[in-house]
């Protein structure tokens, strides 16, 4: 899950994390308020939408105007750019040519900049330990970084038995080229972020950039928190920070029936059980020569509800031209897929082309339900020839 930038900031603050003062407005009186009470003389009016890159996006009906992400100089300015964001489709290059439509606003104090940093904290799964990524390059995209320039990230293991001490901070600080009061600053807010990261099962916290103002004090100018899914029931208070109108509403509707849905740009739809069989379907169907248009897992527990539930989904995606389905049944059962499949069938009446390849726990009785139902579904017997199957059906029907 993810939150907004005003959400992570936030929660970041209850750590000891150093952040800008600001408000959140869903209006341009809220907008205005927010602005009275900071004071200025300077303030930034933020986007807030589940995107990087805002302040150099561009507005759908203003494309060569300025980005998400505005400097004020007086009240009458921050209401100029209220008016010209809240209410208006924001385009970056995360949220793809459709853009997304910015709904909240967040209204800061201004900073004095004088060097931007970044740091993030997440998990490295090569060495199954929380790692501190850091570099001098503030403001920039770290993939660009370690592409061009790898020897400006500074990169800090944990040891999850000990955590972090002050010799993980100090080593960022100094790779960060901080000094005096900075270094105990960076101590503070990474601890702080460790802290955050740990307590809230947060599978990412990311600052960018990380300020050093002309004062001589570091602050998270920015805010990034991701958070696993499967321990929300632990955090009530993050579950009520989802902010749904940013999901894809496949996505969304597929959480609702306890489906885990991710939408690609393919055009073979697939519904498989369990995780890893689900990618190997996928890489089998781009070896014969397709692409699959979703990664669908319907469990090991699922009924005719539920299949019928990820048929809807699959066929959702406009692009999608045909269906493979590719069960092993241990815990589940062969032949209550193949009802749940051919209820769906039914039911939607379905004008694709269908491949089911079924193995393992009552796998006779599944296809004997398939090849009586009457409808035109093609049985595999097995995953190399269902994918062969349902790309050739595909292609002959055009």
């Amino acid at each position: 899950m993810n939150i907004h930038e005003y959400q992570a900031k936030s929660l970041l603050k209850e750590f000891g994390v150093a952040v800008p003062r600001g408000g959140v407005a869903f209006s341009a009186k809220e907008a205005d308020g927010v602005a009275k009470e900071l004071g200025g003389p300077v303030w930034v009016v933020k986007s807030q939408i589940h995107a990087g890159g805002r302040g150099a996006g561009r507005f759908k009906d203003d494309p060569k105007g300025k980005g998400g992400v505005r400097l004020a100089k007086s009240p009458g300015e921050v209401k100029e750019h209220v008016a010209a964001m809240l209410g208006h489709v924001l385009v970056t290059k995360q949220t793809g040519p459709a853009g997304k439509e910015v709904r909240r606003l967040y209204v800061e104090e201004g900073c004095d900049i004088a060097r931007e940093l970044y740091v993030a904290m997440l998990l490295d799964r090569a060495t199954s330990r929380i790692t501190i990524v850091a570099s001098t390059e503030g403001g920039m995209e770290i993939e660009e970084v370690a592409a061009h320039t790898p020897e400006k990230i500074v990169r800090v293991a944990i040891d999850p038995i000990t955590g972090i001490s002050g010799f993980h901070a100090r080593k960022v600080a100094f790779g960060l080229g901080l000094k005096g009061k900075q270094v105990s600053s960076v101590v503070k807010m990474l601890t702080g972020i460790y802290r955050a990261l740990t307590e809230l099962d947060a599978s990412l916290v990311e600052v960018n950039p990380l300020v050093v103002t002309g004062a001589g004090d570091v602050i998270a100018l920015d805010a990034k928190m991701n958070f696993d899914d499967n321990a929300l029931f632990r955090h009530p208070q993050l579950a009520e920070m989802r902010d749904e109108t940013e999901e894809d509403p496949a996505e969304l509707e597929a959480s609702a029936h306890e489906l885990n849905y991710v939408k690609l740009d393919g055009n073979i739809g697939c519904m498989v059980n369990g995780a890893g069989l689900a990618m190997a379907t996928m890489d089998i169907i781009k070896l014969y020569g397709s692409a699959p248009a979703n990664f669908l897992d319907v469990g090991g527990n699922a009924n005719k509800e539920r299949v019928t539930a990820a048929f809807k989904i699959i066929l959702s995606d406009p692009n999608v031209r045909g269906i493979l389905v590719n069960i092993f049944g241990g815990i589940m059962r062969c032949d209550i897929i193949a009802e749940g499949v051919v209820a769906a069938a039914k039911e939607l009446r379905l004008s694709v082309p269908l491949v089911v390849r079924l193995e393992g726990t009552n796998v006779e009785l599944g296809k004997k339900i398939m090849a009586q139902s009457g409808l035109p579904i093609i049985s595999a017997d097995n995953l190399a020839d269902a994918a062969e199957k349902i790309v050739k059906a595909v292609k002959e029907a055009g």
